[in-house]
């Protein structure tokens, strides 16, 4: 890539997360000010917690993302003199892997074993990350995915929506790059970032959405859109199950980004087979989501007015 295309990406990058920014603390200010009308210190109250998660939420992740060491996966199929050039790197990614759990102990031990030979060791995490790391990474994007799906499809505000895109998002990218060892580089990055506010967007722009503006000729969909709450929960399923598409895609290219032409493929190809893996793997978020939504509604029930168990404990207590 050329000195032009990496400063263009890296500028995009941070202006992208520039409205990111923007697009939270403007988030912030609406709710606060509704929030005046109660008392002025609540409005205070809620700034105080607001920048608190804001740290936890998006500060800290942009954090250990940025001053993670950047490794290309190009140089585990790379001749022997860049083996040798890159085995400093190689050794921090290896020493990171150790302390991960869903390392097997073998796995664990055969780096050990080949943690001073960069051409062994060059082998050993090729191995690994082709093995392993490839699955473990699969689950991270699934799960969040089924996040995404689950919190948006219950919200019906799509300021707040773009809001949890956003922090889910950058918590996979973490996850994902704590995971490997090391991130990206600052190019990449700023196509994730880009990529992060597209999605924001759409997520916000899902909750205007009416199945029966998209499909003017289906009767089946006006019909539903017709009985009382019916069309509501299929309008919040349908904007969970967009937004779950799109971070499905964002996790699938930071991994792609990650894994840099392990099967020969250019960033552009890599780009392209993003949308049709999140395709492929969108049937399994749904229906693991689906599964999971009478548990969060009684979750949330049940803290609510207290669950069975709940009362014979008062009535023991008594």
């Amino acid at each position: 890539m050329s000195k032009l295309k990496k400063s263009f990406w890296i500028t995009l990058g941070v202006t992208a997360t520039f409205f990111i920014v923007l697009i939270i603390i403007s988030s912030v200010l609406q709710l606060g000010e509704r929030l005046r009308n109660i008392h002025i210190y609540v409005e205070y109250a809620f700034y105080a917690v607001s920048v608190i998660l804001f740290i936890i939420l998006f500060v800290r992740p942009v954090v250990l993302v940025i001053f993670s060491p950047t490794f290309s996966m190009d140089s585990l199929f790379t001749e022997e003199e860049n083996a040798r050039k890159n085995f400093s790197m190689y050794k921090k990614v290896s020493k990171n892997l150790l302390e991960e759990d869903f390392i097997s102990d073998e796995e664990k031990s055969v780096i050990e074993k080949t943690i001073n030979n960069p051409l062994e060791l060059k082998q050993t995490l090729s191995q690994v990350f082709d093995r392993t790391i490839k699955k473990e990474i699969n689950k991270i994007i699934i799960s969040h995915a089924e996040t995404v799906f689950l919190t948006t499809a219950v919200s019906q505000n799509g300021r707040l929506d773009s809001i949890a895109v956003i922090t889910i998002n950058l918590r996979l990218i973490k996850e994902l790059v704590l995971k490997c060892g090391f991130r990206p580089s600052y190019p990449a990055l700023g196509r994730l970032s880009f990529n992060i506010l597209t999605t924001a967007i759409i997520a916000e722009s899902l909750e205007n959405m009416n199945l029966s503006e998209l499909f003017p000729k289906s009767k089946w969909l006006d019909s539903l859109n017709n009985v009382p709450l019916l069309g509501t929960v299929t309008g919040s399923l349908a904007q969970g199950a967009g937004n779950a598409l799109l971070s499905l895609r964002v996790g699938i290219i930071c991994r792609n980004y990650l894994f840099m032409n392990l099967k020969g493929l250019n960033k552009k190809q890599i780009k392209q087979m993003a949308f049709g893996e999140a395709m492929i793997l969108f049937p399994r978020v749904i229906a693991e989501s689906i599964k999971k939504v009478p548990t969060r509604f009684k979750n949330i029930f049940g803290k609510m007015f207290g669950t069975k168990e709940d009362k014979d404990e008062v009535e023991l207590a008594k």
